[in-house]
């Protein structure tokens, strides 16, 4: 009896893990092949996380009194009776079956770790979800879709082009009002997509009155839920025109049940988040008249770039376009820069129009890019901002495509500015030098005149103080930054450190 109640198991799971499967050859699909799966394994390659998101902390007791690296695993009856339990409050028909058990398992067993990551990452987008769900009074369970769509992942793209948390497609983000120029996407805007979605979902309950019916029609589209209720007779709940779906919109819903239960019960699967460096109360927004960059941002807030980058993914050039543009930090940061806006863009302006003076040069780097699992010629080619033909050219592709771990050459164009007083010196013949010496004093007593003014001029430092940038500095004692960065033989947005000293007089 017990040898068959396993061969029953074991082939319920087969049969989750078939019909859950992606479309590629029909006797290889695995759950693993779920774009579900995909977008999980793509947190693993955001660099920008590894910052944002620090490691769990696995809590010394825990009142299941698991070992740390303890992999719990239930009868089905005990999964059965928490989504009961989950069902009762939820308009969401939250069943249990071999379908639900397959995508539990990937998220509790085979992904914890980058689960971890989501659990860290609802801690700064959950909030705002709710919030907009609730003013447009949708269920809040939704949130959780943006578990299975993007993995939580404001950058995610998918590979037919849907892109942000919610995975809007370009036609369907326009038609709910997102913009995607070349210096903006607002599909990764995590609040304006969010309102979109918001919008979608409920138009598409007005359409088909049903929740599961909807989340079927977010993924596969409208059309292809009409023609499915066609072809199943008429029926009008998801399990029952499920045989007539797409294969991956018949693993969807599956997929938003496990995860509505992983995300509520992460604890007894042993599973903590990894704690975002902020949550969703600790940032602030606010609004940027002034066309900037995210380095002229880093260096008038003292903040890193590659946090400004994290808070504000819908930015494609690094840099904020004119037109009333919002920008996303820490509210520490943001009171900053309200408090000194002003000064900020006059000194923006006057950085504007130093370099205006100067000319650029271009010059080519090599640089050595390392495949990483995953990757394609096309997102290779982005980052570096070079075309897929000039990668070929560079280096031998062969026919079986990229190997994790190839290494690829890339030129890359880089900008060096020189100074505008450099060229002219450097076209204009040379003219001799003339020493001019007035009539009463020669050579040695000018010399000596000089040197004795210098040393009548002590020079005079200022001793870095604990968050204290170059800018703040430079309004303080009136001097310019440039000037700054002369004297003390620094580069462009420097790091200052605490005690540093900087400076004052040349």
């Amino acid at each position: 009896m017990l040898i068959q109640l396993k061969y029953t198991f074991k082939r319920a799971l087969l049969v989750s893990m078939f019909a859950t499967g992606n479309l590629l050859a029909q006797n290889n699909l695995t759950i693993t092949d779920n774009p579900v799966a995909a977008m999980l394994d793509s947190l693993a390659n955001q660099k920008i996380l590894e910052k944002a998101l620090a490691k769990p902390v696995y809590p010394k007791t825990n009142k299941y009194k698991y070992a740390e690296d303890s992999v719990p695993r239930f009868e089905d009856f005990v999964y059965e009776s928490r989504l009961a339990k989950l069902d009762v409050n939820s308009p969401f028909d939250l069943i249990y079956n071999p379908h639900v058990k397959g995508f539990i398992e990937l998220y509790a067993v085979r992904k914890r770790e980058l689960v971890s990551r989501v659990l860290g990452l609802s801690q700064l987008y959950y909030p705002m979800f709710e919030e907009v769900f609730d003013k447009h009074n949708i269920p809040l369970e939704l949130k959780h879709l943006a578990v299975i769509e993007s993995a939580l992942n404001p950058n995610a793209r998918s590979r037919c082009g849907a892109t942000g948390l919610w995975q809007f497609m370009y036609p369907t983000g326009k038609m709910y009002g997102l913009h995607v120029n070349s210096y903006i996407d607002e599909r990764s805007n995590v609040y304006k997509a969010t309102e979109a979605a918001a919008e979608y979902l409920k138009n598409l309950y007005g359409m088909f009155g049903d929740w599961q019916m909807v989340l079927a029609a977010y993924n596969a589209g409208p059309g292809t839920i009409s023609k499915a209720i066609r072809r199943s007779g008429g029926k009008k709940t998801y399990w029952e025109i499920r045989p007539f779906l797409p294969l991956e919109t018949q693993a969807y819903v599956p997929a938003f049940i496990a995860a509505n239960y992983v995300m509520t019960h992460a604890t007894e699967h042993n599973i903590y988040p990894s704690a975002p460096r902020k949550t969703y109360f600790e940032v602030d927004t606010a609004i940027v008249k002034e066309p900037m960059s995210f380095d002229q941002i880093s260096s008038a807030l003292d903040v890193s770039v590659d946090e400004i980058v994290y808070f504000n993914p819908q930015y494609r050039k690094g840099m904020i376009p004119a037109g009333g543009n919002s920008l996303t930090l820490p509210k520490t940061k943001i009171g900053t820069f309200i408090s000194n806006e002003t000064e900020i863009y006059a000194a923006i302006k006057s950085q504007k129009k130093v370099e205006a003076e100067n000319t650029v040069a271009v010059k080519e780097v090599q640089k050595i890019h390392t495949v990483r699992h995953g990757e394609k010629l096309g997102t290779i080619a982005r980052k570096y901002g070079v075309t897929i033909a000039e990668l070929k050219s560079w280096n031998y592709i062969g026919k079986k495509g990229l190997k994790s771990g190839k290494k690829l050459i890339v030129y890359v164009k880089q900008d060096v500015v020189v100074p505008a007083a450099n060229v002219a010196k450097s076209d204009a013949p040379k003219e001799p030098q003339v020493h001019i010496a007035t009539k009463s004093k020669t050579d040695s007593t000018v010399k000596l005149a000089e040197k004795k003014s210098e040393n009548s001029t002590e020079a005079k430092f200022h001793k870095v103080k604990k968050g204290e940038t170059l800018y703040g500095i430079s309004k303080k004692y009136g001097i310019s930054v440039d000037k700054l960065l002369e004297m003390n033989g620094l580069k462009k947005n420097p790091q200052l450190l605490f005690g540093q000293k900087i400076k004052l007089v040349s």
